[in-house]
Parts: structure tokens; C-alpha cells; sequence
């Protein structure tokens, strides 16, 4: 018989992996749980630096992972927050059409929230200025499921309720080595620490795809890094925005565009545009490792998306290399700001999954071996629905623990 330091080994520790660790305490008490986490405490990459919003589930197509788990993990978000006295506030918001040629992908936009089960209503260019008096547009539905929060904060109390239920969270653990034998998987840490357990679970986000292949998997995928560049109104002008007031989204993209968000603190973040990061954690354009940009350059799927969007994707890099074009695009919805008014803010990272022939995943991937659950696209709504993935991982992995004996 092998020896177990753990049942379930989650590597990850953003709010994806800190749920799935929660989740399992709460599914199946006295399930032994370690979480490995790279840096040096939880949510230091896409959970700690995304705008925070707790989205409704609009945008996704019907019967989705993300339709379904975005819905249902926005109420279980807030209601979470209140009973942990996380900061939060469900503000609604508007999309905005600002162009003719918008309308009927604002048109098809009310009928997907229709089919989601999401109230909404639309609302004429007078009725916009009831919502928010200084954003201009010629048609705009308002959403009012949609919200705030601290996921960081989400995150940490996460890790402390899976704590208390007898989890084991390790900062500073990076999985180097991964082997499996038996009924057994062994990782190896930076630091030369050897943990065994019964499953392993893959919450790496921007890495899970090189945990993957760590674990001797092909994930049929690879993580293209695309960054997130954030302004901040000036303090004395956040009195513009009220709310959440977004664009209208292009379908064949995942990003959802430049848009106004009120965070809970009072602020109000401007972003993200979004171009290619020069490496998996290039939160600017000086940060750049050769081998994982590399690694992009070689794989076939991301030259096949820039021939595919390169005319999106150069205005994408105006943006980031131009605040003037930058303030332009947010003067679509609000045209009082002016370049004075927008202050640098932290960027993010969007682990994106591509496939090999240039497909964006659309919807949350997860894959499953012998003995080993991978998360492999979980970017943006993941935060929200965080509480139904991390059941959903738990539940898998809870099975693949009895996997081969």
C-alpha cells in the first residue's frame, strides 16, 4: 500500500483551487487536502487582479458551463459575502450601444439573457441618463443580477474555511515534478518536499496546461497570456459613473471590451483592452521570458488567431501603446473624460486556452486521467461562479480518488 500525505493535492492556490479545496471539506469531511501554491500567499494573479465583477451570466450561450455555473455563482457569491462580511454591493449595469450597427447585437443580447433566465430591460437613449446622467449612447439594456466584490478577499477566506475544516494550504510550493505510480501521484516541489496523494488536482491557471504536460498529459490545448491594462478615473472625477456600464460585446471574441466598473471601495476602474503578454505572469510590456514567449510563438494556434484578428488586434496594441487612443474609446460612453482624467492602474493576466487550430475556448474545459482532474480554461467568469466549479472539480476529483484499486 502507498503511503498518502493526502487524499486530494490541489495545485493552484487562486479562488478556483481554494474553492475546490473548500468544496471537498464540505462534500466528504475528514478527506485529507493539501493546496500547493506557488507564491507567497492566495489570489496573486487573475483572481487578485481582475475588475471584480460578479457577472450575471448574459453572455454565455444557453446550456453552457458558463451560462449555467455564472448564474448560479452570482447569487451564491453574494450570498456568500454577506455571510462573511466580505465587501460587495449588486449595483446592475448597463450595456450600451453607441452605434447603429450595435443594435442588433444588443437586440440578440436581451434575447440571450431572456433564454438564460436573466431579467432584463431595455432602455431608450433618454432612459440611460436615469441610470447613469453622463454616459451617452443610442440604446442600452440594464442588468440588474450584476455586481461587485473583493475576490481576493473571497479567495482568503476560502483558504481559511478549508483550513479550519482540516485542509493544508502551503505558500511558497511550486510543483516541479509530477509522477505517477499505482495508486499513488507524487508531486516534487521547488524546495525539494515530496508530496503524495490519491488524486491530483490541476488549478494552476496560467500554468495548467505546463501542469498538464508535467503530469504526462496532453491537454490539447496551450495558454495564450493575454494582458489587461486598467486606468483609474481620478478621484475627483469617479463621480462620472455610478455603476457598471459596459459596450456591446463583439461575439467572436472573449473580452468583453473597455468598459466602467465602480469597485466596492468607491473607485472606479476603466479596462481592460487586452494584447498579447511576453510571458504567462507580463503584467507590462518590460516583462518578458524568453522561453514561455517562446513556447506562443511555436505554437501553431496563435499564429493562426493573428492572421485571423489581426485588424482587432491592432487596435488592441494602439490602445496599450497610445492613452490618447485609449481615452478615445472610453469617450464612446463617456464623453466628459478627458486623458487628464485616466490614471494608470494594475494590469491583469487572462489565461486564455487555444487550440491548435486557432480556437478560442469558449466555455470552462476541464479533463480528467487516471487519478488526475486539470481545470483548463478558467478565465473570466470563473471568479463568479468559483463556488459551482469548485463542487463540480470536487466532485471529479473525489471519484478519480478511488481511481485504480
Amino acid at each position: 500500500m502507498a503511503a498518502y500525505e493526502c487524499d486530494v493535492l490541489v495545485i493552484g492556490g487562486g479562488i478556483v483551487g481554494l474553492s475546490t479545496a473548500y468544496a471537498i471539506t464540505r462534500a466528504a469531511p475528514g478527506t485529507r487536502v493539501t493546496v500547493l501554491e506557488k507564491e507567497s500567499g492566495p489570489a496573486r494573479h487573475q483572481t487578485g487582479r481582475n475588475s471584480g465583477v460578479i457577472h450575471s451570466g448574459i453572455y454565455y450561450r444557453p446550456g453552457s458551463l458558463k451560462a449555467r455555473f455564472a448564474m448560479r455563482g452570482a447569487a451564491e457569491m453574494v450570498k456568500f459575502c454577506v455571510e462573511h462580511g466580505i465587501a460587495h454591493e449588486v449595483t446592475g449595469k448597463l450595456i450600451v450601444a453607441t452605434e447603429r450597427a450595435e443594435l442588433p447585437r444588443l437586440h440578440a443580447l436581451v434575447q440571450r439573457g431572456r433564454e438564460n433566465g436573466i431579467p432584463v430591460r431595455e432602455l431608450g437613449r433618454a432612459q440611460i441618463a436615469e441610470f447613469e446622467p453622463h454616459v451617452r449612447g443610442l440604446a442600452a439594456i440594464h442588468v440588474g443580477t450584476t455586481g461587485v466584490c473583493d475576490f481576493g478577499s473571497v479567495a482568503r477566506r476560502l483558504a481559511e474555511l478549508a483550513t479550519d475544516a482540516g485542509a493544508s494550504v502551503r505558500y511558497g510550493a511550486e510543483a516541479r515534478v509530477i509522477g505517477r505510480r499505482g495508486s499513488a501521484v507524487a508531486v516534487r516541489t521547488a524546495a525539494g518536499e515530496v508530496v503524495r496523494a490519491r488524486a491530483l488536482v490541476n488549478c494552476a491557471g496560467l500554468r495548467c496546461d505546463h501542469v498538464a504536460r508535467l503530469a504526462g498529459d496532453d491537454p490539447g490545448m496551450r495558454i495564450v497570456p493575454f494582458r489587461g491594462e486598467y486606468f483609474e478615473l481620478a478621484p475627483a472625477r469617479t463621480d462620472l459613473v455610478r455603476g457598471l456600464v459596459y459596450p456591446v460585446p463583439d461575439p467572436a471574441f472573449p473580452f468583453l471590451g473597455v468598459h466602467l466598473t465602480r469597485g466596492v471601495g468607491g473607485g472606479v476602474h476603466v479596462g481592460p483592452n487586452a494584447v498579447p503578454a511576453l510571458a504567462r505572469e507580463g503584467y507590462d510590456w518590460r516583462t518578458v521570458r524568453p522561453g514561455e514567449l517562446a513556447g506562443t510563438l511555436g505554437y501553431p494556434g496563435a499564429w493562426r488567431i493573428a492572421r485571423r484578428h489581426w485588424r482587432y488586434g491592432a487596435g488592441e496594441l494602439r490602445r496599450s501603446l497610445s492613452k490618447r487612443a485609449f481615452t478615445e474609446t472610453v469617450r464612446r460612453l463617456l464623453p466628459e473624460v478627458a486623458e487628464d482624467d485616466l490614471i494608470p492602474a494594475a494590469a491583469g493576466v487572462r489565461a486564455q486556452a487555444v487550440l491548435r487550430d486557432g480556437t478560442l475556448v469558449d466555455d470552462f474545459l476541464f479533463a480528467e486521467s487516471p487519478r488526475v482532474v486539470h481545470v483548463l480554461n478558467a478565465p473570466s467568469p470563473a471568479a463568479t461562479a468559483s463556488l459551482p466549479i469548485g463542487r463540480e472539480v470536487a466532485r471529479r476529483a473525489l471519484a478519480a480518488m478511488g481511481g485504480g484499486e
